[in-house]
């Protein structure tokens, strides 16, 4: 189990609990534990609802041709944007925090 911390779009932190050894994403742990992350697509880098801003300083894997394309056309982009549905949980992510963006209107 891996502890992350979530930002929601009030400011207010959530530290998530989440096993390493069942294949999940940001995403979908976001989604369990009843944050406001839609994740229209499914997971598969086609929407931008799960956006969220990087803000610890863990090494991800690049980001893919996919998501980067999703991302220039989100809205609210910086330069530490990911796909939360992009991002693989394993043992290194321990301590990870992140902020929801902010929804396009």
């Amino acid at each position: 189990m891996i502890s992350i911390t979530v930002i929601d779009r009030d400011d207010q932190p959530h530290v998530l609990e989440t096993p390493t050894d069942m294949g999940l994403n940001l995403m979908e742990v976001c989604k369990s534990y009843e944050l406001p992350v839609k994740g229209t697509c499914g997971g598969m880098a086609l929407c931008a609802s799960c956006h969220v801003y990087v803000l610890s300083q863990h090494e991800l894997p690049e980001a893919t041709d996919d998501e980067i394309a999703m991302l220039d056309q989100a809205f609210f982009v910086k330069t530490n944007s990911r796909l939360g549905c992009q991002i693989k949980i394993h043992d290194a992510l321990d301590g990870l925090e992140v902020k929801l963006a902010p929804e396009a209107e």
